[in-house]
């Protein structure tokens, strides 16, 4: 079950990286038809924006997988110490509770636009429900990825670099 929920988190993380390049490339395209051929688009602005809160909705339980949300390491820098895991869980549990509020108030609101039929103000007269969707489906999955991630505090440890960038891990990278 926990490599079907890494896998989930590896695969919406994944997803998001591709959605931001999406966007780029949307905004390029609305960029070139506006100001050199003058012939503006009428939904790049809003498949964009569905494209980003999707994105970032999803990418939130692969940035937790990879323990690369901000890290504050004041008092408790040894990641072996019992006080660091009942921190650690403690940062992990504030998590879930703000997720599991979030779904359930974020699910209650795709369903009442999926079955009132509510539209966005635009051209494309999108239908709500697919940005509303992202809240409930993105923090669902940070959920679960945060019950994994407490399991693995106190099974497998905290991994010593944790929240640490790409340049903690190089030699001579800054700290």
């Amino acid at each position: 079950m926990i490599k079907l929920i890494d896998t989930l988190s590896e695969v919406a993380g994944k997803l998001a990286a591709w959605m931001f390049f999406a966007i780029g490339l949307f905004v390029t395209f609305e960029v070139v038809m506006r100001y050199v051929f003058t012939l503006p688009t009428i939904w790049v602005d809003e498949v964009s924006r569905i494209f980003q809160i999707w994105a970032t909705f999803l990418a939130a339980a692969f940035v937790l997988k990879h323990r690369d949300m901000i890290l504050i390491e004041v008092a408790f820098k040894d990641p072996t110490t019992l006080a660091r895991k009942i921190v650690e869980t403690f940062g992990l549990l504030a998590i879930l509770l703000f997720c599991g509020v979030a779904c359930w108030y974020g699910f209650e609101l795709w369903l009442k636009a999926a079955r009132a039929g509510h539209t966005t103000d635009t051209f494309l007269a999108t239908p709500k429900w697919i940005t509303h969707g992202s809240i409930w489906v993105g923090l669902g999955l940070l959920f679960i990825q945060g019950l994994v991630e407490i399991l693995r505090v106190w099974t497998v440890g905290i991994p010593p670099s944790a929240g640490h960038g790409a340049a903690d891990d190089q030699p001579g990278g800054v700290h």
